[in-house]
């Protein structure tokens, strides 16, 4: 079963397998429109909803080669778009980064009123901060 392999594959590999296989859940959420439909559910099947090859051929009328095949062109279309644009890398830095400045921004205020000297200035801008990441994550 698709579940024995992939825990023999990360156990060979030191979880590069499971890594592997949520880099490619996640490009597919992101690039996932580029694929065929056929290719986008077959890969949906296999990585989201963790189907077996055999699961999915039935679903398909192919051979579990034939879905094998069709999952790797995926692989393939999805890795290699992400390394010509890097859309995927960049937003999810991006979110890291929005992360980090929500949670410097809290520590600020948290510093600020139990200070013995409160800022009313600081806790304007702290404010205004987390408002502008709100903003944007509201565009997303």
């Amino acid at each position: 079963s698709k579940t024995v392999k992939q825990r023999t594959l990360h156990e060979q590999r030191g979880g590069a397998a499971v890594a592997k296989n949520l880099e490619i859940s996640y490009l597919l959420d992101f690039y996932g429109d580029v694929l065929t439909q056929k290719q986008r559910d077959v890969m949906e099947q296999y990585y989201n909803d963790d189907f077996s090859l055999a699961e999915i051929a039935a679903n398909f009328g192919i051979t579990r080669q034939g879905v094998r095949d069709s999952i790797k062109r995926g692989e393939s279309i999805l890795l290699e778009l992400e390394q010509k644009v890097g859309f995927a890398a960049r937003y999810k830095a991006v979110q890291e980064s929005m992360a980090r400045i929500e949670e410097l921004t809290r520590d600020i205020r948290f510093r600020n009123a139990n200070n013995y000297a409160v800022s009313d200035q600081i806790e304007r801008d702290a404010a205004a901060i987390l408002e502008i990441l709100h903003r944007i994550e509201g565009q997303e």
